[in-house]
């Protein structure tokens, strides 16, 4: 595809070249000959540089036809309205097949856009299935792999002590949340791609909310101290309950696992004309590779003992509110991932 102005210099190149190269023995040819030649240089125009360049080489061309190949008003035969009828009819059809020849050439080049951006999604599409599979093998089965084997042991009829047995039941119990976490997500994930997960906003005790998401994750968080640092009086604020719950739980949980033994994991809310919470980890940080992309579904998920929805799941819910959800690095090393949401909403 050429600009117009390209396309019309080629096609008018094209009419000098058909014009001189049939004025020598232009008598002897029928007058359908050139008028046939010179239309390709207009249908080439027009392939080449849409319609108008069709339409002003379609111009030149009939200028070159009148004057090289139509015989003068006054000779033998010929009257003033014949030759402008012939004129006219060379015009129109001319002009009529560049323009038609460039609308078919510039339909065709938008179906192989569409055609291309269909490709590409479907690409798409399957890349984040192949992710999704990745996923469920990995993150489903190695809970799942956990919960048989503490099964297997306590029906084997051995005698566990009391202490041991408890720790065996409570690993069944962590084990039982992880999956009933990522199952929620990769729910949640479905409903956000269909358009139909939209906040249900209530006012919201956010000290409180923390306080039952920390209650509930307490196993999670058993290897880390936890530093909830809640700064002045938080009003109530409009959220989606167990939206929002999700978040928290999916941050905490991306802190925790991203922790060294016995880190700190810290929880920071501020209030004034936004809202604001900060989920803070002294771990490694995010990865060089995926930064740009810690938001997009299955960008982590490789390796890193997540689904890879999470932080795309905070992020859907966050930006649903009116909100933003960025990540940096920690003043003291690890990652850092604040929420904004208007307070007034």
């Amino acid at each position: 595809m050429l600009s117009p102005l390209r396309a019309f210099v080629v096609g008018s190149l094209g009419v000098l070249f058909i014009a001189l190269a049939l004025l020598p023995v232009g008598d002897g040819l029928p007058r359908a000959t050139p008028a046939l030649l010179l239309m390709v240089p207009v249908v080439g125009a027009g392939a080449l540089g849409g319609w108008l360049a069709a339409a002003a080489v379609a111009l030149e061309a009939s200028m070159a036809f009148a004057v090289g190949f139509l015989p003068p008003i006054g000779s033998e035969g010929v009257s003033l309205s014949d030759y402008v009828g012939a004129l006219v009819v060379f015009v129109v059809v001319v002009g009529a097949t560049g323009i038609l020849v460039a609308a078919i050439v510039a339909s065709q080049r938008r179906q192989v856009i569409v055609d291309r951006s269909r490709i590409d999604a479907l690409e798409q599409a399957d890349r984040q299935r192949s992710a999704l599979l990745r996923s469920v093998s990995h993150d489903l089965r190695t809970p799942l792999a956990t919960i048989r084997a503490v099964a297997t042991d306590l029906s084997s009829g051995v005698p566990f002590e009391a202490h041991t047995r408890h720790e065996l039941l409570g690993l069944v119990i962590d084990e039982a949340e992880r999956l009933d976490r990522i199952v929620a997500n990769l729910l949640s994930l479905s409903r956000i791609e269909a358009g139909s997960f939209l906040p249900d906003r209530q006012a919201v005790d956010v000290g409180e909310l923390i306080d039952a998401c920390v209650s509930r994750l307490r196993r999670v968080l058993k290897n880390v101290r936890l530093d909830i640092d809640i700064e002045g009086d938080i009003p109530l604020i409009a959220l989606d309950y167990s939206q929002f719950d999700q978040v928290l739980s999916n941050l905490l949980e991306n802190a925790v696992r991203h922790s060294p033994e016995e880190g700190v994991v810290r929880v920071v809310v501020r209030s004034g004309d936004e809202f604001e919470l900060q989920v803070i980890d002294n771990g490694t940080g995010f990865a060089p590779e995926v930064r740009d992309r810690v938001f997009e579904p299955f960008a982590a998920a490789t390796g890193s003992g997540s689904s890879g929805v999470g932080l795309a799941i905070c992020r859907a819910i966050v930006e649903a509110h009116g909100g933003t959800i960025e990540e940096s690095d920690a003043p003291t090393g690890g990652a850092c991932l604040t929420i904004r949401v208007p307070a007034g909403d």
